[in-house]
């Protein structure tokens, strides 16, 4: 049976108030695997998010909205606790439709309930506080839902991205409109028919599947909508936070990256190798958080340089179901983009390729992923977002040209440092601009509980964590004179 039968619901089909309903036209759905097309997906436009945005208007003055904060717990817990029923099936879909390695796509699957676990237990638990102020005055704050929110999702990590917005935003009591990107919807039609099954009242979560420029656009123009969520690129952000200004609404953007890390002479390589490596190579490199530049003290690039280019020429490039180390690339498109990228690249500067596998599929996306030892920082290799399978190593002689190297980008999203200096690990800390900075480790496990986003072309706003609810809320004040 092909991962496309096994489908529980019809991807020709849009989900507005609780209904499932067919939207035409429809878009090819498409294998990046072998390049051809696999099904039909349903063309949501302006109108079917103008019948959205008022479907969760009405679920927040309904059923949804009269919820505790603890029912509403309860209900996403349920969800949490049926994707991990589906688990396996979402991992096929999401590998097929997305391309990437199964286990890695099984990950997510995982991520995604572990969402649903951490938003249903925190949703009782977001507290206001009293103010002490003028005498015959009790002053305190409350944290209320926006309302209904808009959530674009991008391709590379649907199910990921679904959980950690979505989620925040109905533990926090907000309706929401869901917008996937065109090349990879099924996963989020799925997750609505699961979060469906287990009890989320109607209007609470919609999704209609479409165009970013129909859909997408409606939905982050729409007067209706009282805070929107954003993952994906640098100039597609800033057309979003554009059509919101326009109606005075807050945006989250979770842009670009281009994360370093920082390996230091007392750094332990063996630790840190596979960390260097998985950081940049995972999901095809296709991850706004990827650590696509090391940067690494004069005295071990040699050795550095030696050591990954080993691990590189073991990497193996293939179908998702393969479930070799990578993928293909989601798109030829997306293919064409990261050829031109690495045509920049300066004689000599290759250090290592991996390998593509001899049967993979001729219509697929595929790049053999590309270790660079060469191109100084500078470079647009260096500066730029490639967006695919390919790392830059740039040597470096001390803390402040390390600091200078990895804050001379537009981005700010994560880096990582390796020492063994305490000292060292919390200067740089400090001083590294981005979001995130880990310390002798890259990622944290996936880090559902740690707050997440970036700095200047990363964008702002936080996801994850407590940060999340934060900012699906709206802060009031409520001062009461009582004499």
């Amino acid at each position: 049976m092909k991962p496309i039968d096994r489908l529980w619901f019809d991807p020709t089909e849009i989900f507005i108030a609780g209904n499932w309903r067919p939207a035409s036209p429809t878009l090819p759905i498409e294998d990046p695997s072998t390049g051809f097309e696999i099904g039909q997906l349903g063309r949501g436009g302006p109108a079917e998010i103008d019948e959205a945005v008022e479907a969760a208007s009405a679920a927040r003055q309904g059923d949804w909205g009269k919820l505790t904060a603890a029912e509403r717990g309860r209900v996403l817990a349920q969800i949490g606790k049926k994707v991990l029923e589906r688990a396996d099936d979402l991992a096929l879909i999401e590998a097929t439709d997305v391309g990437k390695p199964l286990k890695q796509a099984k990950a997510d699957a995982i991520a995604l309930a572990r969402y649903m676990e951490f938003y249903a237990g925190a949703a009782d638990k977001v507290m206001g506080e009293t103010i002490p102020y003028l005498d015959g005055y009790t002053v305190y704050t409350l944290r209320e839902p926006h309302g209904v929110t808009g959530h674009i999702v991008p391709w590379n990590y649907p199910m990921q991205i679904v959980g950690r917005s979505v989620g925040a935003a109905l533990a926090m009591g907000n309706a929401c409109v869901l917008k996937p990107a065109e090349e990879a919807s099924l996963t989020a039609l799925a997750f609505a028919r699961i979060a469906q099954e287990a009890g989320l009242p109607p209007g609470a979560l919609n999704v209609v599947c479409g165009l970013g420029e129909e859909a997408g656009a409606a939905l982050s123009s729409h007067p209706g909508v009282h805070h929107l969520s954003f993952t994906g690129s640098v100039a597609v952000g800033r057309l979003i936070q554009s059509a919101a200004a326009t109606n005075v609404v807050p945006v989250t953007l979770e842009l670009g990256g281009k994360s370093p890390q920082l390996v230091f002479a007392d750094a332990d390589l063996d630790a840190a190798l596979p960390f260097l490596i998985n950081a940049g190579i995972q999901n095809a490199g296709q991850t706004c958080s990827a650590s696509s530049r090391i940067l690494v003290e004069r005295t071990r690039y040699d050795e550095v340089v030696s050591r990954m280019a080993e691990r590189y020429t073991d990497l193996r490039v293939g179908p998702a179901l393969a479930d070799l180390d990578i993928g293909p690339l989601i798109s030829a498109g997306q293919k064409r983009i990261v050829e031109t990228f690495l045509a920049m690249a300066p004689p000599g500067a290759v250090a290592a390729r991996g390998r593509i596998i001899d049967d993979a599929p001729s219509g697929g996306h595929y790049v053999a992923p590309v270790l660079l030892a060469g191109p100084g920082p500078e470079h647009p290799l260096s500066r730029d977002e490639i967006f695919g399978p390919a790392q830059i190593v740039i040597p470096f002689e001390d803390e402040d040209e390390a600091v200078a190297i990895a804050n001379g980008t537009d981005y700010g999203l994560v880096a990582s440092v390796w020492s063994e200096s305490g000292a060292r690990q919390m200067r740089m800390a400090r001083r590294l601009r981005a979001g995130q900075v880990f310390i002798n480790n890259y990622g944290a496990g996936g880090g559902v509980e740690l707050p997440f986003g970036g700095v200047g072309k990363s964008g702002h706003g936080r996801e994850k964590g407590f940060e999340a609810l934060y900012g699906f809320s709206t802060l009031k004040t409520v001062a009461a004179r009582h004499g």
